[in-house]
């Protein structure tokens, strides 16, 4: 899990759900080695199930320990919508089971998902949010979404991706492409997460730009549930994250 920080605030009520596999032999492998593998041949249905049900129980856990209205993002590959085995409404079903409203987690999609015009992924997407779900473009500036798509689909976060952040500084090009991202997406009602943020420096300017969140190595890396119980203080009266 990675903290996903309020730049207003300062504290940490989010957190993104990343997946790596510790091979018995070959070591840690990355997921953009063995994701592509798994969309391929379709075992990413089975991944995302148990990520899902790994991060609905983990949610439960933070909001009853921590705070009531924390969120767990996680990723649904395109694969997933296409495969009429993935249990959309079993989704539904276990946060009810859990006592969960719909927003304690956010589902992230990328923005070539949104291009794909076939009803039914339009038709899950709906399901999902009319159950409560919030929604997130990942890597936002990357892919080639027709902006009309952000309202039509009742879109909450935009991620900018770590590429604009990247090399982000004072008169940077980089600089006024996330200005035009985080006020088009302010404009639309949306909230904006800047991924991939590792200096003070990245993190003042976006701040600056007026950016919601922050996600990155200069909060912290990802780390497995019982580190990120220990490392951050997540009730409302623990103290803000330097």
């Amino acid at each position: 899990y990675q903290p996903i920080v309020d730049f207003k605030s300062g504290y940490t009520y989010k957190a993104e759900a990343l997946i790596r596999w510790n091979h018995p032999t070959l070591g840690l492998i990355p997921p953009d080695r063995f994701i592509p593998v798994a969309e391929e041949t379709g075992a990413i249905t089975e991944i995302g199930e148990w990520v899902f049900q790994q991060a609905a129980n983990q949610v439960a856990k933070w909001r009853s320990k921590h705070n009531s209205e924390f969120q767990i993002s996680i990723n649904k590959s395109p694969v997933q919508f296409t495969n009429r085995e993935d249990g959309h409404d079993a989704w539904i079903n276990h946060l009810q089971e859990l006592h969960l409203p719909g927003d304690s987690l956010a589902i992230e999609i990328t923005e070539n998902l949104l291009l794909d015009v076939k009803s039914n992924i339009n038709d899950k997407l709906l399901k999902f949010r009319n159950a409560g779900f919030q929604v997130s473009i990942d890597d936002f500036g990357t892919g080639y979404s027709s902006l009309s798509y952000l309202q039509k689909l009742d879109i909450d976060y935009l991620k900018i991706d770590q590429s604009f952040i990247r090399n982000l500084q004072e008169d940077s090009s980089e600089l006024v492409l996330c200005i035009a991202i985080i006020t088009m997406a302010h404009n639309l009602g949306l909230r904006v997460i800047a991924e991939g943020v590792e200096t003070e420096t990245q993190r003042d300017l976006l701040i600056s730009m007026g950016c919601d969140y922050g996600q990155g190595y200069l909060f912290s890396k990802p780390i497995p549930a019982e580190e990120f119980d220990a490392s951050f203080c997540l009730t409302e009266k623990s103290k803000k994250m330097k």
